[in-house]
Formats: structure tokens, C-alpha cells, sequence
């Protein structure tokens, strides 16, 4: 399980609120999938950017399903939300005090109830193919991708497709991008980002 931090690439998340998250607040609930979560920042970083841009109300349906193959730090570390101050260290301090609180250990702090009630941790392999559901409006993979074969990276990001709803996004590493191959099924919503929107 890679170690990750908070606030990683802050500029993707916000383009993903600005691009996406117009359209996805039009559903009834927002279900978005964080496909390897490693230790958790990740899709605590989406919840955030996501309760800043909409409000209690209507983050109370956010769903965020976040999954890793390796599933070993799941209820210790994740589940609780409880990171240290270094993990900590890129969130800008007032947005940090809204949604932490100190740990019971020096230099820890756990995230607040409403942002991990939010998010749900499962294990998932993504070279099974096999999506965890299909009804995402948003699906989030970053570095994991650059570890697959070509030919696999093209598989999963199929599945991807399959997973995700009518006109659902797909926000991966700016490093990588859309497999030609795959053009047909996807648009480049911006060029700042590689977020895709589904069409095919």
C-alpha cells in the first residue's frame, strides 16, 4: 500500500469540481469510486473538496467508494481517519480545522465524522475486471495505471467505462493519458487535466 498525503495534486481535485461537479449534483446521489486509495488521503481529499463546494445538505449524498488490493490498514488506520500532522501538512489551516480534531496521540488528528461517514473502504483488484458497482458518476484512478501492462491499462479503463453512468467522468494522473484505442469512448472535458467524460 503506497504511502500518499493530503491535498496531492489539489489542482486536479478542483478542476474536477469545477468541470464535474456541476452535472453530478444533479443526481440524486453522487457515487464516486477512488480506485486505489492506498492509506486513505486520497478519497478524504475528494470529500473535502467536494463538502466545500456543496454544503452540508447536499454532501449528505455523497457516496465515495474507495478500494486498494492491499486491504491491511483498512480498520486501523483508514476507517478511523486518524493521520499525522505530516500528512496533514498541505491542507491549508482553515480548511484543516473545519474537518480535524486532535488524536489521543501527539501530532495525530482524526478527520471528522461527516467526512468518513462519506467514504467506504473495500478491497478490489482491478486486473479482475470486474467493477465493485455501475452506477458511478465519477471514478477517480491515480497511480495505479503506470504500473500495468499497456494492454491492461486499456482493460481496466474499459471497465471503468462499463462502471460509470451517462455522461460520468474519469479523472486520472496527469502523466497518464487516454490510450488512443479508447478515444471513441471518452471526451477531454479539460486540457488542464486528464478528465474524461463518458460518451460511448
Amino acid at each position: 500500500m503506497a504511502f500518499t498525503f493530503f491535498f496531492r495534486d489539489t489542482q486536479t481535485l478542483e478542476l474536477v469540481a469545477q468541470y464535474a461537479l456541476p452535472s453530478l449534483k444533479q443526481n440524486r446521489y453522487i457515487r464516486v469510486w477512488d480506485a486505489g486509495c492506498a492509506m486513505g488521503p486520497e478519497p478524504y481529499s475528494i470529500a473535502i473538496i467536494f463538502r466545500e463546494n456543496m454544503g452540508h445538505f447536499l454532501f449528505r449524498n455523497v457516496q465515495i467508494h474507495a478500494t486498494d488490493i492491499d486491504e491491511s490498514n483498512f480498520e486501523s488506520i483508514i476507517q478511523r481517519g486518524v493521520y499525522s500532522e505530516q500528512e496533514l501538512g498541505r491542507i491549508p489551516r482553515d480548511i484543516f480545522g473545519k474537518y480535524f480534531a486532535p488524536d489521543g496521540a501527539p501530532g495525530y488528528f482524526q478527520i471528522s465524522d461527516e467526512l468518513r461517514q462519506a467514504v467506504r473502504f473495500y478491497r478490489h483488484d482491478l486486473l479482475s475486471l470486474q467493477p465493485i458497482r455501475e452506477d458511478f458518476g465519477l471514478i477517480v484512478c491515480k497511480n495505479v495505471l503506470l504500473h500495468f501492462k499497456a494492454e491492461q491499462r486499456v482493460q481496466v479503463i474499459q471497465m471503468f467505462h462499463r462502471a460509470l453512468v451517462e455522461g460520468g467522468y474519469l479523472v486520472m494522473e496527469q502523466t497518464q493519458k487516454l490510450p488512443s484505442e479508447l478515444s471513441p469512448l471518452f471526451r477531454q472535458v479539460t486540457e488542464a487535466a486528464q478528465l474524461y467524460q463518458k460518451v460511448g
